[in-house]
């Protein structure tokens, strides 16, 4: 029996597959493409962006007194962002098998590509890298959690939950004590991820 949840689902999967075919004809317009996993700019492209740049010194010279004084702030969230990232990749490593919960590829989550973007300096484009990855450990992670979240409390939550992770919406909803006991039976051959195994 199909639901309304079901319907909305589908129509979801359909806009995510527009919006793949928009963002390709964006690229197409921005005059790149990619070769073996490479990023490859039009070569008159490339030559704007290289003109385009920012040198180092006029970007310090520049720069708001204030950012520059908060930066090690920010750079300082390195060092708890990937302890935590380790202790993730651990713990993933030795509990996904005993409970049979399919690993997350952490390196679909570890972008980085604008280091290929000749209109960034070295300072941009190591800020860029630290954004990616800062970022990309999260969303690791947060898979990760997710996952843990199916196999031990597949239940929605009674109040509305901003932005939860795609698997949230198969859980049984708060309440349904019988769909709940379905979920968890479900889960004795070990979680299915949809689009993995």
């Amino acid at each position: 029996m199909t639901t309304q949840l079901d319907t909305l689902m589908e129509k979801l999967r359909g806009v995510e597959a527009e919006i793949e075919v928009e963002l390709a004809k964006r690229r197409e317009e921005l005059r790149f493409h990619f070769e073996k996993r490479r990023i490859v700019f039009e070569k008159e492209v490339a030559r704007l962006h290289r003109e385009l740049k920012t040198r180092v010194s006029r970007y310090i010279i520049e720069a708001n007194p204030l950012t520059v004084l908060t930066a090690p702030v920010i750079y300082s969230m390195i060092v708890p962002i990937a302890l935590l990232d380790l202790s993730v990749m651990v713990y993933q490593a030795i509990c996904f098998p005993v409970y049979r919960i399919p690993k997350v590829r952490r390196r679909d989550y570890l972008v980085f590509d604008r280091h290929h973007l000749a209109y960034l300096n070295v300072i941009e484009k190591f800020n860029c890298a630290y954004c990616s990855y800062a970022n990309g450990a999260i969303a690791f992670m947060r898979e990760v959690a997710s996952r843990t979240e199916v196999y031990w409390c597949p239940i929605k939550h009674a109040r509305r939950v901003l932005g939860p992770h795609p698997h949230y919406q198969g859980f049984a909803d708060f309440g349904d004590a019988e769909g709940f006991r379905a979920r968890i039976r479900q889960l004795e051959d070990g979680v299915k991820i949809e689009g993995v195994g």
